[in-house]
């Protein structure tokens, strides 16, 4: 029985000066679940770099455009074609302004929520994709939005975002896995919540650092 492929994509802008702004806690994420496995690592191709990992359940091409966020359809096209990949088989790892610090959403279709990344994907290969949206919090006035994604994170968030990704990255084998069996991916949400608390986050508390305009 053949081994059922998905396609893990980290949205980011390339670069070491965009490393740690909001915007790439994409990359940071898919970093950090290539990081777990020895033997591969990132190689140039579709229009970004690429790696592949065994997740058991089934094997991730893991992807970072290099095309920057505005273009990240073409990365993404290029790679489910050759793959010859469904939309179920796409996740899109994202910073997600409308959601407190380090709490984590995911979801199959949806808004763009103004992110252009999101919207570059669903131009290029449709919308109905699973979306990893994770938080990183609201600047509280609209018009500071765009200079908060493209900011780093401050040395204290810096803290969170590690232990954020960390959790996700330990946890991805179920992600994989409700990918596959069900339309909901509420348990690995759950379980990435639950994993950041028993490290030690207090995610109400880093809520308060980020909440969205009422």
């Amino acid at each position: 029985m053949a081994v059922r492929r998905l396609l893990f994509v980290g949205l980011g802008n390339p670069g070491p000066e965009y490393e740690f702004n909001r915007h790439n806690i994409g990359f940071l994420a898919v970093d950090e679940i290539l990081r777990r496995r020895t033997g591969p690592s990132w190689r140039p191709a579709y229009h970004g770099l690429a790696a592949e990992v065994d997740l058991g359940v089934a094997r991730a091409i893991l992807l970072k455009p290099s095309t920057y966020m505005n273009e990240s359809g073409r990365a993404v096209q290029e790679a489910m074609r050759f793959f010859k990949l469904t939309l179920s088989d796409l996740a899109v790892f994202h910073d997600e302004i409308e959601l407190p610090p380090a709490k984590v959403k995911v979801k199959r279709g949806g808004g763009m929520a103004g992110h252009n990344g999101l919207r570059s994907i669903s131009a290029c290969v449709g919308n109905e994709y699973w979306r990893v949206r994770l938080g990183v919090g609201h600047p509280g006035i609209k018009h500071l939005v765009h200079r908060h994604v493209l900011s780093d994170f401050s040395k204290s968030d810096l803290t969170w975002v590690r232990g954020l990704v960390d959790t996700v990255a330990e946890n991805i084998e179920l992600l994989a896995t409700e990918m596959e069996s069900t339309q909901d991916a509420s348990r690995f949400q759950n379980k990435v919540h639950l994993g950041m608390e028993q490290k030690g986050f207090d995610l109400d508390s880093l809520a308060q650092r980020g909440q969205p305009p009422k």
